[in-house]
């Protein structure tokens, strides 16, 4: 239940702890800072933060960050070798992508991915968030990006959380 003095209790501490860790100093003044600033901060960014969606299955959700660290570590060794072989042999393309994706969160966290993935950037989502524009390092099938885009992220991420539908 969030209170109108206190919007988030877990951020506040988080922010707290992080401030003592910062100051490198365990005192009373720092401990009371650190909780002044754990408060203030989330009260006054209240209207900026997202609700977050609840993880409906929490087990596909580890699973779904193993994969994406597979893919991030893939992709770094597939750029390097696009990168130091010919650049004759590379075909950026702007990619568009329709989202089934409504959740602003949900949204953020399929952009990142793919902008953590090298050799792909999320550049653009189009007003209504029904579709994203990707641009890819090296595209030549725009449909299979489109494909594995929908098929190795999208999809999972609509099954994990609560907020979209199965």
């Amino acid at each position: 239940m969030k209170s109108r003095l206190l919007p988030n209790a877990a951020l506040t501490l988080l922010l707290a702890l992080l401030w003592l860790l910062l100051s490198n100093a365990l005192s009373v003044g720092h401990l009371v800072l650190g909780l002044v600033l754990g408060w203030a901060i989330p009260l006054l960014v209240q209207g900026f933060l997202v609700d977050l969606p609840k993880v409906r299955r929490p087990l596909k959700l580890c699973l779904f960050l193993l994969k994406v660290f597979y893919d991030i570590v893939v992709a770094n060794v597939s750029v390097a070798k696009l990168v130091l072989s010919s650049r004759d042999r590379l075909r950026p393309a702007f990619v568009e992508v329709p989202m089934a994706i409504e959740h602003p969160f949900v949204l953020a966290v399929l952009t990142s991915i793919i902008s953590l993935t090298p050799g792909t950037v999320s550049a653009a989502l189009r007003p209504g968030h029904k579709m994203l524009l990707i641009h890819a390092l090296d595209a030549p099938d725009t449909e299979a990006l489109v494909a594995e885009v929908k098929n190795r992220y999208e999809t999972p991420l609509l099954e994990i959380f609560e907020c979209s539908r199965t």
